[in-house]
């Protein structure tokens, strides 16, 4: 099991930064995959970028070069850096870890929204 809290979600003008932070209840080093979803209004919900255990990240093409997902743990926190924000990265943020097989878990989501 693991509990995640996200963090740091707000309203921003386009072009401005934002760093989402996911606090899990264990290290990240014992999680499989942690990753940042996002998912906008009538849309689904897409990966954002993700971090394995070992370092490895990938990311949505759409935010290559601006977003940076990073962990700490000794904080046992996972971070989302957002850069140069433009009004399409509008959505609630979620935070996702996977322990595994089928345990996957969701935090509750963190609004973000970027004007224009």
């Amino acid at each position: 099991q693991v509990q995640l809290v996200e963090s740091g979600g707000g309203l921003v003008q386009a072009g401005g930064s934002l760093r989402l932070s996911c606090a899990a209840s264990r290290s990240p080093l014992t999680i499989s995959v942690m990753a940042w979803y996002r998912q906008a209004p009538g849309k689904q919900r897409e990966l954002v970028a993700r971090i394995t255990g070992g370092g490895s990240t990938n990311y949505l093409d759409s935010v290559k070069g601006r977003f940076t997902i990073s962990g700490d743990n000794a904080k046992n926190t996972v971070y989302l850096q957002m850069n140069s924000l433009k009004p399409e990265d509008t959505a609630v943020y979620y935070c996702y870890a996977n322990l595994g097989g089928t345990r996957i878990f969701w935090g509750q989501g963190t609004q973000v929204t970027v004007s224009s």
